[in-house]
């Protein structure tokens, strides 16, 4: 079983994850409980795999399937996905070791520093995503970036065609972008570049 100070540092390690890079940066509190549980989870099967005399095979399977996890209700962004790896990674570190040593402590300084560096907005801008409805069908890669760079105010970083409406003459599209803010969101477009 794993000694009460890698315990007492995953926990540690676990609330500035969450509380102070995740909550923080993603304003997301319906994650905090997910994150937080995760953690925990792995934290107690590690610690109780230790106990048990199994090879590290199965150790390595679990965390394979525990890093698989997709929650189907709703897509997790990339960062959000880092964090769900940060906070297993987290608890499987806290929960292996049978004997702490200072690889244990640094292994997890550098997990926290990864997701910081990583997910700061000093490193790159965070676009933004969503998906839009158009009342337009468009054929045309190039006439829809324009439509959309004029009706968000922004450079367009990709748009992927969900789903054109011939009958309805609409377009369903995800799009990620960098807003400017000096632009309003809501300038009209010619109709010429339809």
């Amino acid at each position: 079983m794993p000694t009460y100070a890698l315990i007492i540092a995953d926990v540690v390690a676990i609330a500035i994850l969450v509380f102070g890079l995740f909550l923080h940066r993603n304003h997301r509190p319906e994650l905090v409980v997910a994150l937080l549980t995760v953690n925990v989870g792995v934290l107690a099967v590690a610690s109780a795999l230790t106990t048990a005399t199994i090879g590290a095979g199965l150790g390595l399977g679990l965390f394979g399937i525990l890093s698989i996890i997709r929650l189907r209700s709703e897509e997790l962004a990339q960062s959000e996905v880092a964090y769900y790896f940060a906070a297993l990674t987290l608890g499987l570190l806290g929960g292996l070791d049978q004997s702490p040593s200072w690889v244990d402590l640094a292994l997890m300084a550098a997990v926290l520093a990864a997701v910081a560096v990583g997910d700061s907005p000093r490193v790159a801008k965070q676009p933004h995503t969503q998906q839009l409805l158009l009342d337009h069908a468009y054929a045309s890669a190039p006439a829809l970036t324009a439509h959309l760079e004029g009706y968000l105010g922004a450079t367009i970083l990709s748009a992927r065609i969900v789903r054109t409406d011939v009958v309805n003459d609409t377009t369903l599209v995800d799009v990620r972008y960098l807003p400017s803010s000096d632009v309003a969101l809501t300038v009209p477009v010619p109709a010429a570049v339809r």
